[in-house]
């Protein structure tokens, strides 16, 4: 998944519109600049890692590792290396739309340069990421320790950037109702979902494991969302994309690695579309103030709120605030300050307390806000 370039309409020439479910060939930096600006909702990069591998890597009984050997993998110093970075972050930043994000995954030969480059370039920082393999390569000269994880930057635009995907309560529930941790612990790719050729040889020495392309689309994009690989290898990026009900572009370079995903992505099946809606909590609903309430004509001023055992009164005015006689004051201030003063409390959900009493039935408050949001989506 490390790499630059085509489905079956790959001959075409990239035009104005997105080229939806498809791979670019060609060399990312040039693919990227005839792209629209501001297009895609996420990019998935596993650029070159820029090994600076010397020589064979043998196991104790002399036998051949199938190490990271390939041309696209190397460069001639770290600064010929760092306007590579540069340049293609520089390009998916015009792609990437303001509220979009972006990962970058590497080891520690690169990942370092790719977080400063990001940080120069004013792309911000949300999270790093580190995931633990299961079954890590052992290091076999024993020299050092044996490289256990790769680390993912997820960055936004700017500083500024909201709107951003991040499917909080999803990933929450995906964890058995824990908040979703920055170390992850996934296999590598193996067994029969790492792609060989006739001869039993790796199609792409890097492929990486659906399982962490899987939790990178369920936790930062939608269903529908654009996804940019724009060194798309094997198709990972584009498999899981297909899969989760999202639109993929990738870019690659490389035939070869072309001709195997779209053989990989042909063969996936897409989830049905009704399993793919992501659970939200409340925090992630469009906020509506009290006001609206009134604005939709759901309440009106002049009318009476009580909390759930009708011990305490309000009266709603004009302008949205609460007004009532507690203890010998004349209380006044938002739903939620009013109902936190007759409590006595420090803090209170007037969502959660108030209801509308007719004298007869009680309506909560938060039952209309629902009501309003609903009709605000119909």
């Amino acid at each position: 998944m490390r790499h630059q370039s085509v489905n079956k309409t790959a001959h075409k020439p990239v035009t104005a519109e997105l080229p939806l479910d498809s791979i670019i060939q060609g060399e990312c930096v040039t693919a990227l600049e005839k792209l629209p600006a501001n297009s895609v909702d996420l990019i998935f990069a596993d650029p070159p890692y820029n090994l600076q591998l010397a020589g064979d890597l043998v196991r104790p009984d002399h036998s051949k590792v199938d190490a990271v050997d390939d041309h696209w993998d190397q460069f001639s110093t770290f600064q010929a290396y760092d306007a590579f970075t540069r340049a293609w972050l520089m390009a998916a930043r015009r792609v990437l739309k303001p509220t979009g994000s972006i990962w970058v995954i590497g080891s520690y030969h690169n990942i370092f340069r790719v977080g400063s480059i990001l940080q120069d370039l004013d792309y911000w920082i949300l999270n790093d990421i580190v995931w633990r393999k299961t079954n890590p390569m052992p290091n076999f000269r024993g020299r050092r320790f044996a490289n256990a994880h790769e680390t993912l930057i997820w960055a936004a635009p700017g500083a500024n950037a909201k709107g951003y995907t991040f499917n909080y309560d999803a990933m929450k529930a995906f964890n058995d109702d824990l908040q979703m941790r920055s170390d992850w612990v996934l296999p590598i790719c193996t067994g029969e979902e790492r792609l060989k050729d006739d001869d039993g040889h790796k199609v792409h020495p890097t492929q990486k494991p659906e399982s962490l392309l899987y939790r990178v689309l369920l936790s930062t994009s939608r269903p529908g969302d654009v996804v940019l690989d724009p060194f798309f290898g094997t198709g990972t990026t584009g498999a899981v994309a297909k899969k989760l009900g999202r639109h993929f572009i990738g870019i690659e370079r490389e035939s070869d690695y072309i001709e195997a995903a779209n053989a990989r992505i042909d063969a996936v099946r897409p989830a049905e579309a009704a399993t793919l809606k992501v659970i939200e909590g409340k925090r992630a609903l469009p906020r509506i103030p009290f006001g609206n309430l009134m604005e939709a004509g759901l309440i009106a001023a002049g009318q009476t709120l009580s909390d759930g055992k009708r011990r305490y009164s309000a009266t709603i005015r004009a302008d949205g605030s609460l007004t009532c006689e507690h203890d010998g004051r004349t209380l006044e201030g938002s739903i939620h300050k009013v109902g936190a003063l007759v409590q006595g409390a420090d803090a209170c959900n007037g969502w959660t307390f108030w209801h509308v009493d007719d004298g007869k039935t009680l309506t909560l408050i938060d039952e209309l806000r629902e009501t309003l949001r609903r009709d605000m989506a119909a």
